[in-house]
């Protein structure tokens, strides 16, 4: 609630905002060269790529006539056409935006592996960033936070110079945040902040409150309060201010509400964070620098940098708001933050910071950062699928048909006569039985076979997918290795029936082919050299039963020559094509089992390994995003001289 007299509004001149738009402008703001208060642009922030030039201030026809001017020059457009390069990004904004952006393709990537909780506080900081940087880039947001009976309240009015907020000794006293804006143009920030137009106020017009101009200070109830509407005001105002003042007193500035609730989380907005510790004219002699050395020890125990010795960091200092000690040296430290105009960036680079520490465990794990599928594992991998496939023992049947092919063309006549008497006498009976058992093989045992066969691939072909997926995930965090395992899977499940597929086609056409395998080379030698060795058989056999029966001279000793020249130079010449055929036969088989293991490993990569190895390029993509996102963090820190 708000408590206020006739003489404070009549001497104090403060107002609602409405007043202020009411009011008369001073005559020597004109034109493009003196844009107001609640002007569309001015530096700082925009500098800092922090506004869009959206603004609500309702302007007459000279004001519009200046902002049309800015937005061309904003904007590139000139009067002639021409372009005016716009005003370069300070080397913090432009950091951030780069951070921004990264945290932006982070979660687009990221959103199909990761459920929406994971992302919702990445979601929140983009979202929150957005919204700062469309708003007023000349006012910086200053919260005053602190607990029941810490005199933020007379703090507040203290600062503004009026008595604003109410103060006494019933609690709460603050209900509900009330605004104090020391310029115009703040109405969006307020706005976003949900703070009525009831509560928006504005200081005494004197010469201190000048060095406050651009900043709004947003008294908030207090956070220890027995009532849950006041402890939702304070979270909400928390998470959208560009700065905040804790305020304590010297009984309950070691509060575990305070420290474990409010201050342990947002250590790392520690360069956009003020400790005053307040009522140290209640302290006798040096008591309140003990309390101050006390305070800053919990704070360091908090995880708060403390801004001494130029390093940047929270600023501590003691003052009295009742009496006015101390707080002219705080009125001074924030106009020269707010003059700054660089606490939004700031505040939404703790915001990412804080982000990318929570969202680590789920980009950076211990293992190596850039995880893929090593030559050893694919190798593996190919080899237990050439396994499942049967491409070694295709090869040794095509090795096999080689070998009898050559056997059959250079074999001796006789042995090929005498095979196919054998299979030409064998009994009905015998024809009969084998008949059967072909019928019967064609059957239910035949059906069962190939299902055993299908079921031990299959299981062959699942272990080589766990195992090269297994080899993948090493290094990777527990989501992104469950992706990755998930897609293996999903690409093996198909896969045990394409290498079926695979040895049907493939593996018949090498193994056990329709036509017969190539001949050698030297064929032809060979089989004159059988011929020539069946001739001299039947030569000295004709030439010896012409001798017996007496139609030529007996000479025996000749004709048995020739008839045992023949009956072992047959034998040898196979003997010797049988050794010639195992090199030609050998690399025959290698080459059929090299193509059934190539168009397996195939099948293979464009099922199981391609998809993983696309996995672990979307994990690389985004673990350098996160790179971007969580590096630079002390490089875009200002230090607060």
């Amino acid at each position: 609630m708000t408590a206020l007299t006739d003489r404070d509004r009549t001497d104090d001149r403060w107002d609602d905002g409405l007043i202020a738009r009411s009011r008369p402008r001073p005559a020597g703001r004109r034109g493009l060269g003196a844009l107001g208060d609640g002007d569309l642009c001015g530096e700082g922030l925009c500098d800092e790529g922090l506004c869009d030039g959206e603004h609500d201030e309702e302007l007459d026809e000279e004001r519009e006539a200046g902002d049309e001017a800015l937005v061309r020059a904003v904007s590139g457009a000139g009067s002639d056409g021409g372009k005016v390069t716009a005003p370069p990004l300070s080397p913090e904004a432009q950091a951030l935006r780069t951070r921004l952006d990264a945290l932006r393709q982070l979660v687009g990537l990221s959103r199909t592996r990761l459920d929406g909780k994971t992302l919702a506080e990445a979601g929140r900081v983009l979202d929150e960033a957005a919204a700062r940087r469309g708003l007023s880039p000349q006012h910086t947001v200053v919260a005053i936070a602190g607990a029941t009976g810490s005199g933020k309240s007379t703090l507040f009015n203290s600062l503004a110079g009026v008595q604003i907020s109410e103060t006494g000794l019933r609690r709460p006293t603050t209900a509900a945040p009330i605004a104090c804006s020391w310029s115009d143009g703040a109405a969006g920030l307020l706005d976003r902040l949900e703070i009525p137009g009831r509560l928006r106020r504005r200081p005494r017009e004197t010469s201190e409150a000048e060095a406050l101009r651009g900043m709004v200070l947003v008294d908030l109830p207090d956070l220890d309060s027995a009532l849950g509407v006041h402890r939702d005001h304070v979270d909400r105002v928390l998470a959208l201010v560009d700065a905040v003042v804790w305020v304590v007193d010297p009984e309950k500035y070691a509060d575990a509400v305070l420290h474990e609730r409010y201050l342990r989380p947002l250590a790392g907005h520690a360069e956009v964070t003020f400790v005053v510790l307040n009522q140290v004219d209640r302290l006798p002699g040096e008591s309140a620098d003990l309390v101050l050395d006390d305070l800053r020890r919990l704070l360091d125990d908090d995880g708060i940098a403390l801004g001494e010795h130029g390093e940047p960091g929270a600023t501590v200092l003691g003052l009295s708001a009742l009496t006015g000690e101390g707080v002219g040296e705080l009125r001074e430290l924030l106009g020269t933050f707010t003059q700054e105009k660089g606490a939004a960036t700031r505040r939404i680079s703790a915001d990412v910071d804080r982000a990318a520490t929570r969202l680590r465990p789920l980009y950076v794990a211990d293992g190596h950062a850039g995880p893929e599928i090593g030559e050893a594992a694919r190798a593996e991998f190919e080899d237990r699928l050439a396994e499942a496939v049967g491409a070694y023992a295709a090869g040794l049947a095509a090795e096999r048909a080689w070998r009898r092919n050559a056997g059959k063309a250079c074999g001796t006549p006789w042995l090929r006569l005498w095979r196919w008497y054998e299979n030409r006498r064998a009994p009905r009976s015998l024809a009969g039985l084998a008949a059967l058992a072909a019928i019967g093989r064609s059957t239910a045992p035949a059906a069962q076979a190939p299902a055993e066969e299908e079921v031990t691939a299959r299981q062959r072909v699942e272990q080589a997918v766990r195992t090269v997926a297994d080899e993948a995930v090493i290094g990777l965090p527990d989501p992104w290795a469950q992706a990755v395992r998930e897609t293996a899977v999903r690409g093996g499940e198909q896969l045990p029936e394409a290498l079926d597929e695979l040895a049907v086609t493939l593996g018949a056409a090498v193994a056990v082919p329709g036509a017969k395998p190539p001949r050698p080379t030297w064929w032809p030698a060979a089989v004159l050299a059988q011929a020539a060795m069946t001739l001299v058989q039947i030569f000295g056999g004709l030439w010896l039963v012409g001798q017996i029966v007496g139609v030529l001279e007996p000479r025996l000793l000749t004709p048995v020559l020739f008839m045992v020249a023949g009956i072992i130079g047959g034998p040898l010449v196979e003997w010797a094509c049988s050794i010639a055929a195992r090199g030609p036969a050998r690399r025959y088989g290698q080459d059929a089992e090299r193509r059934l293991r190539q168009a397996a490993a195939g099948c293979g990569r464009a099922r199981v390994l391609e998809p993983v190895a696309a996995e672990l390029l979307r994990y690389r993509e985004v673990r350098e995003q996160y790179a971007t996102v969580a590096a630079g963090g002390s490089k875009l820190s200002t230090t607060r001289q």
